[in-house]
């Protein structure tokens, strides 16, 4: 999915401050509601997350959750992801579901959903021979 990017201080500032927040051990959701229409996004990830290589790679872990989860057309907000400390050592499928635990969160749609562990019935014993019979 291509999407608006959110690069400038003031729009982050705003966000921060007006927006709503939604919370979780690997990353916090910001959403604001724009007047453009559009959606835009913002990925942050702060010197605590580690080096260069942490934060980018748990920026491109995020972003590949965006794109999984994110549908264009969600309408007029302004979106940003900040990393935590543990997002760049999570595999991306946990990264995906945190995202899509925090769109439900938020009431956004969600493009897709995460499957629901199925439960198995209980399967029967095989059958064993009974003592005595047999010889």
């Amino acid at each position: 999915m291509k999407y608006r990017v959110l690069n400038k201080n003031r729009d982050f500032t705003r966000i921060y401050s007006r927006g709503k927040s939604y919370v979780h051990p690997h990353m916090v959701l910001y959403v604001a509601k724009n007047r453009l229409g559009k959606t835009r996004i913002g990925l942050t990830a702060t010197k605590k997350v580690g080096g260069a290589v942490q934060r980018n790679r748990a920026r491109r872990v995020m972003r590949a959750a965006l794109q999984e989860h994110l549908s264009q057309n969600v309408g007029g907000y302004d979106i940003i992801l900040v990393a935590r400390a543990r997002t760049p050592y999570l595999k991306s499928t946990q990264v995906s579901r945190t995202f899509s635990r925090l769109l439900q969160k938020a009431g956004l749609p969600d493009k897709a959903p995460v499957p629901q562990a199925k439960k198995e019935p209980a399967k029967a014993a095989p059958d064993l021979p009974e003592k005595g019979a047999g010889k």
